[in-house]
C-alpha cells in the first residue's frame, strides 16, 4: 500500500480525482521556463506529493535497448542520447534532461483521459514516457512530431480500494527556449507547442489556464496576485514573477538562484498537507535544468543542501553502466556531484495495464 500511496506526482494517485472534483485543482507539481537573449535557458520544477517518494538520481547512458512497455505493439527503440533523470520509487523517470539539452517533466493533470488503445499506433507507458523523449530526442521540434505516432498509456493504481488510471501530462524544453505542454485529453495528444508556453501546473486543462491567466494583474487583468496552493494560483504566480526577473542578471549563479526563486513561490511548504483537502501536499523535491550548459540541479525540501551534476563529468558512453546517486542517504553532499554516482541496477519501468498495489 505504501508503494501506491508515493508514487507521486508521476504515478500521481489519482485519489481525489475520485472523491471530489473541487480537490482537482490542487493536486500539484509546478514548471516554468526562462531564457531571454543571451541568457542560459533554464527550466525550474517542484514535485508535491503527500510522502516522500525514494526518489534517487540516475545516469542513463546511450545506447540501451528499450521498450514501450505496453501489452501491444509496443515502441521499440535503442537509446540515443544519454540522459540524468529523477527516478520515484524505482518505477518511473519522472523528470530529467539528455546530453543534447532536452527536458522533460511528468505532472498530474486529473482531466487526462487515455481512451480506447488504437493497437496500429506504437504504444508507451506513461511510466517510461519522458524516458522516451530523453533517449530519442535533442529538439522540442523533434518529440513534438513523434507524439504524433505513439500512443501513451496508463497503468492501473490503487488506492482505498479503488482502481484508476494514473493521469499525467508533460512538458519539454530545449536549448533553443523551444517548449511543449503535452495534454491526453479524450484519447487524443492535445499539443501547445512554442516558446511562450513557458509555465506549467495541473488542472484545468492548459487551454483554460491560459483564459484564467488574463484575469491577473499584469497578465491583462486587474485581480489581484492570487496565494493559495491551487494548481490555478501557482499558474498566476509563475507567469507573474518570470516576468520580474531581470533580463541581465549579473551572473550565471544570480540567473539560477532567479529561477530558484520563481519556482520556490509556486511552491507548497513542508507540512502543509491539509487534512480537508488532502490533495493539497507539499513539494518534495526541485529541479533546476540547464538547458544551455547541460547542467542539471536538485534539491529535497527537506534538507538545506541544492546539489548539481554536469552532464559532461558523466560517463554516458554507449556500453557504460547505469549510475545512480541517492541523495537521501548522502545528507552532507552539495555542490556539483557526478563523482558520486556509482554503478546500479536498472530499475523496472511500470508497464501498462499493471496495477501498482
Amino acid at each position: 500500500m505504501k508503494k501506491s500511496q508515493s508514487t507521486m506526482c508521476l504515478l500521481l494517485l489519482v485519489v481525489i480525482a475520485l472523491t471530489a472534483v473541487s480537490y482537482m485543482d490542487a493536486y500539484a507539481c509546478s514548471r516554468i521556463v526562462w531564457g531571454p537573449e543571451g541568457q542560459p535557458v533554464l527550466v525550474g520544477r517542484n514535485m508535491d506529493w503527500t510522502e516522500r517518494m525514494g526518489t534517487k538520481l540516475y545516469a542513463m547512458p546511450k545506447g540501451i535497448e528499450r521498450q514501450g512497455m505496453t501489452p501491444t505493439n509496443p515502441m521499440k527503440w535503442t537509446s540515443k542520447y544519454g540522459s540524468v533523470v529523477a527516478a520515484v520509487w524505482s518505477a518511473a523517470s519522472a523528470d530529467g534532461m539528455n546530453e543534447a539539452g532536452l527536458v522533460a517533466n511528468l505532472l498530474y493533470l486529473a482531466e487526462t483521459k487515455y481512451g480506447d488503445r488504437d493497437a496500429d499506433l506504437a504504444g508507451v507507458s506513461v511510466s517510461i514516457w519522458a524516458q522516451y523523449y530523453l533517449d530519442n530526442f535533442a529538439t522540442v521540434a523533434e518529440a513534438v512530431e513523434a507524439t504524433k505516432s505513439v500512443q501513451v498509456r496508463p497503468f492501473g493504481l490503487v488506492h482505498k480500494g479503488q482502481a484508476v488510471d494514473a493521469p499525467i501530462h508533460i512538458s519539454l524544453a530545449d536549448a533553443t527556449g523551444d517548449s511543449a505542454i503535452i495534454e491526453i485529453l479524450d484519447g487524443e495528444a492535445v499539443i501547445h507547442h512554442g516558446k511562450q508556453y513557458t509555465v506549467m501546473t495541473n488542472s484545468p486543462p492548459y487551454d483554460e489556464q491560459l483564459i484564467l491567466l488574463k484575469q491577473y494583474e499584469g497578465l491583462g487583468g486587474n485581480k489581484l496576485l492570487p496565494g493559495t496552493a491551487d494548481a490555478t494560483d501557482r499558474f498566476v504566480r509563475g507567469a507573474y514573477y518570470l516576468t520580474k526577473l531581470p533580463e541581465q542578471p549579473s551572473s550565471y549563479q544570480e540567473a539560477v538562484a532567479g529561477v530558484l526563486s520563481v519556482i520556490r513561490n509556486m511552491a507548497t511548504p513542508i507540512g502543509f498537507n491539509d487534512p480537508k483537502a488532502p490533495n493539497i501536499s507539499a513539494t518534495q523535491w526541485r529541479t533546476v535544468s540547464d538547458l544551455t550548459n547541460k547542467r542539471y540541479y536538485f534539491e529535497f525540501t527537506n534538507m538545506p543542501n541544492v546539489v548539481w551534476i554536469d552532464l559532461e563529468k558523466l560517463n554516458l558512453k554507449e556500453g557504460a553502466p547505469i549510475q545512480e546517486f541517492d541523495m537521501a542517504s548522502d545528507l552532507e553532499a552539495s555542490g556539483e556531484v557526478s563523482g558520486k554516482f556509482r554503478p546500479a541496477k536498472p530499475f523496472e519501468f511500470i508497464k501498462a495495464g499493471a496495477t501498482v498495489k
